[in-house]
């Protein structure tokens, strides 16, 4: 039986010496350098067959050593027939290839059983190096004592784990080896890795159950994302498609970092399976094979959506990072360098978070930047608290705050929201409830109408826009000349009742809003979740992120000054600001009527951009009763319609919301759309009171509806510093003016807020 190695055979020299194999007769010296030649040719051969390089072309390794050590016969560090390239560093023989791969071999079942496992959950090819990479490469753990951080090989037995990772130090007797690890931080090294890391049990495992787990960066081996015995890709993949919002234990039910396969894209959610075109400009290196990131950015936003509380650090992150081999210090290494990424782009590490001055979510080389932010409403305020998390100056600050991110603030702070039911009973002056089916129908024909706008707008350029309620007008009475169906008082009512929905919605009366692009938001990833309703109010979000900012009160901004390398701010009282960047996020209205003068003026680009919006206004009111006077009436809805007694009454008070559907306290609050709130704008608050009360006691005929003990009136129209409350694109504009208008000014200037 032969050893493992060949061995090399010394020439005979004895009969090469007899006369019989010299005819020819040669000189001393000629014998003397022919057996020179031959004993070179020798060495040469010997020491070919004792060592072979790796074929992988590139391969810095001149003396493969295998890393498996699986075959009796195995090569070592020795001769082997052939070298199987995995990385720079780490070969297997082909003796231990041939021990997993060969069906007469002692290590084919594990091979075979690891095959099946792989193929049942997997996409990739099973092949012998995958099973290599997956099953029998050694792990590495770094030593977590501060003054050391050392790489060391664990032995073979150990099977790595977050605990293991988290609290290794040098000296647990864990390691059988050390080896020189700084070539992996060289790009040559990534670009010579055959297979690209899939992490063991990855904490994204649960959100990610409808895809193939090494599509997105997971190993198909591991039980967390093991298939049922016997279940096909094809047969999981249909059922988790026809499962809506996939929710994981633990995890609050309103965030949802990754979209599922069978649904539209969500806002501030990504796709688990491909890189962004942000995150491909960021790391052009992945680009020809995004699997490394993919699996360190899903490991991330799974781990940022599972506690949201506290800030995500690379350290935290870190011992989550389960691969075999070399490459999981290549892992780790990136991973600060895609969280930092994710920080930056909003994706995690945002709302209302404890970072002390030694935490800071960015590097250093972040935090030597000024910013003045001018505006301090809710969106001011949430970028003043991040650039802050940032580590960066600042004075006053603005970003933009969204539903999802409103909603990851109120879990931080233990606010309860309460989900909006979807009952709305629709009651009429003289207080009848409409019937269900009538309100049913005159839903029906008005959506039926904003679908015939959809399809008239297809082909229609933004000089061929009208105004959104004149081409309604226009559709409904096409459809009634053309049906010959006459719509009874009643559902001519509830109809009007809807376009006050939809002016609510608009910010503005129906005339003004562009019919080509009044609904442009909807092209875009909506927020997921549900309706709901902070019942405490929302100024309990924004008293927690004004919190410990440097915040300037009563400093009208008047000029932003940005010709120089240096941006001077000048407020009203005369008093200059130096800074190096300016956030604004003041109001449409405000930047419409040119109350901050720039210099250099804006571009007409801009200032057209900002003219085409429309600045919407709607108001509210707020009652506080001595009793729930409504309940037995609207049975444990939420929130209750207003039927106009005729067009011209339309948007006045036509909803009425439970402000604590818990029933503790005693609150309903209106809105005035459209036209209306023209009506009362110059109405003191006592008399628009008397209007709504007048209504109440209309749609509540049949009891007795008390005065109520408090009650408050919104201006938002008449505020200096709002003038308005949200904005809509008008006729001849185009949503594409949102864009416009948060393009920053030479990196100088940026925008932010409601229109941007």
């Amino acid at each position: 039986m032969s050893t493992g190695r060949v061995r090399t055979k010394k020439k005979a020299c004895s009969s090469d010496h007899s006369p019989d194999n010299f005819p020819v007769r040669s000189s001393g010296r000629q014998v003397k350098k022919k057996a020179a030649e031959a004993a070179a040719d020798d060495d040469d051969e010997a020491s070919e067959k004792k060592y072979r390089k790796c074929e992988k072309a590139g391969c810095t390794a001149t003396c493969p050593v295998c890393f498996a050590s699986a075959a009796e016969r195995c090569a070592k560090n020795g001769y082997t027939s052939r070298w199987y390239h995995l990385s720079c560093g780490e070969h297997f023989c082909n003796e231990c290839f041939d021990h997993y791969y060969r069906s007469h071999k002692d290590g084919y079942e594990k091979y075979t059983a690891w095959k099946r496992i792989w193929t049942s959950n997997g996409k990739s090819e099973p092949s012998p190096k995958a099973f290599m990479a997956d099953q029998q490469l050694p792990y590495w753990v770094q030593c977590t004592k501060p003054d050391c951080g050392k790489w060391r090989q664990l032995t073979k037995e150990i099977q790595l784990t977050p605990q293991i990772a988290k609290t290794y130090r040098c000296g647990m007797k864990l390691n059988n080896s050390t080896k020189r690890v700084a070539e992996v931080s060289d790009h040559w090294w990534y670009s010579m890795l055959i297979l690209p890391p899939l992490l063991k049990d990855s904490v994204a495992a649960p959100f990610l159950a409808a895809y193939y787990p090494d599509c997105v960066g997971m190993s198909p081996s591991c039980t967390s994302t093991n298939r049922l015995p016997g279940e096909s890709n094809l047969v999981k993949l249909e059922h988790l498609k026809s499962v809506p919002n996939l929710t994981v234990a633990g995890m609050n039910k309103y965030f949802q970092p990754f979209y599922q396969p069978n649904e539209c894209g969500k806002a501030l959610c990504v796709r688990p399976d491909v890189m962004e075109l942000d995150e491909l400009y960021e790391f052009p290196e992945y680009s020809r094979d995004p699997t490394m990131y993919l699996a360190l950015r899903n490991l991330i936003l799974a781990l940022w959506y599972t506690n949201c509380k506290e800030a995500l650090t690379p350290q935290k992150c870190i011992h989550h990072i389960i691969v075999r081999g070399l490459v999981r210090i290549r892992c780790v290494q990136e991973m600060e360098r895609i969280l930092y990424f994710m920080t930056r782009k909003g994706l995690i590490n945002t709302g209302l978070l404890s970072v002390s001055p030694d935490q800071y979510l960015l590097p250093k080389e972040y935090h030597n930047k000024s910013v003045i932010i001018v505006g301090a409403g809710a969106a001011g305020l949430a970028a003043a608290r991040q650039l802050h998390n940032f580590g960066i100056k600042d004075r006053h600050c603005s970003f933009s705050i969204l539903k999802k991110a409103i909603k990851c603030l109120f879990l931080k702070l233990g606010i309860k929201m309460h989900k909006l039911g979807e009952k709305c009973d629709l009651i009429q002056e003289g207080g009848r409830i409409t019937d269900p089916t009538i309100d049913k129908r005159m839903d029906f024909h008005f959506n039926a109408i904003l679908d015939v706008v959809s399809e008239w707008r297809k082909d229609k350029t933004q000089h061929q826009d009208v105004p959104l309620g004149e081409k309604i007008q226009e559709i409904y009475k096409a459809f009634i000349q053309e049906s010959g169906i006459q719509f009874s008082e009643l559902e001519e009512k509830v109809l009007q009742f809807h376009l006050s929905n939809l002016e609510y919605a608009c910010g503005s009366n129906l005339s003004q809003v562009s019919a080509r692009s009044w609904d442009h938001n909807e092209f875009f990833a909506q927020f997921a979740g549900d309706h709901t309703l902070l019942t405490v109010g929302y100024s309990t979000l924004i008293e927690k992120l004004a919190e410990g900012l440097d915040i300037r009160l009563n400093f009208p901004v008047q000029s932003i000054d940005y010709s120089g390398e240096e941006v001077h701010v000048t407020t009203a009282d005369g008093t200059v600001w130096t800074t190096q960047k300016v956030l604004v996020t003041v109001p449409l209205a405000l930047l419409q009527k040119n109350a901050i003068q720039f210099n250099p003026p804006l571009s007409e680009k801009k200032i057209k951009a900002i003219n085409s919006l429309g600045a919407g206004v709607i108001e509210k009111i707020a009652l506080q009763f001595p009793y729930r006077f409504w309940d037995s009436k609207i049975q444990g809805a939420d929130f209750f319609g207003h039927v106009p007694p005729n067009s011209s009454q339309r948007g006045l008070f036509s909803v009425f919301y439970d402000m604590d559907p818990e029933g503790k306290e005693s609150i309903l609050m209106s809105v005035v759309t459209g036209d209306a709130v023209a009506t009362i704008k110059n109405l003191d608050d006592q008399q628009v009171l008397q209007q709504c009360m007048t209504v109440l006691r209309e749609l509540f005929k049949e009891q007795e509806v008390p005065d109520p003990v408090k009650f408050f009136v919104t201006r938002w129209s008449n505020d200096p510093w709002l003038q308005m409350a949200y904005s809509f694109v008008k006729t001849g504009g185009s949503g594409e003016a949102y864009d416009i208008i948060a393009e920053d000014i030479h990196g100088k200037i940026f925008f932010a807020g409601e229109v941007s």
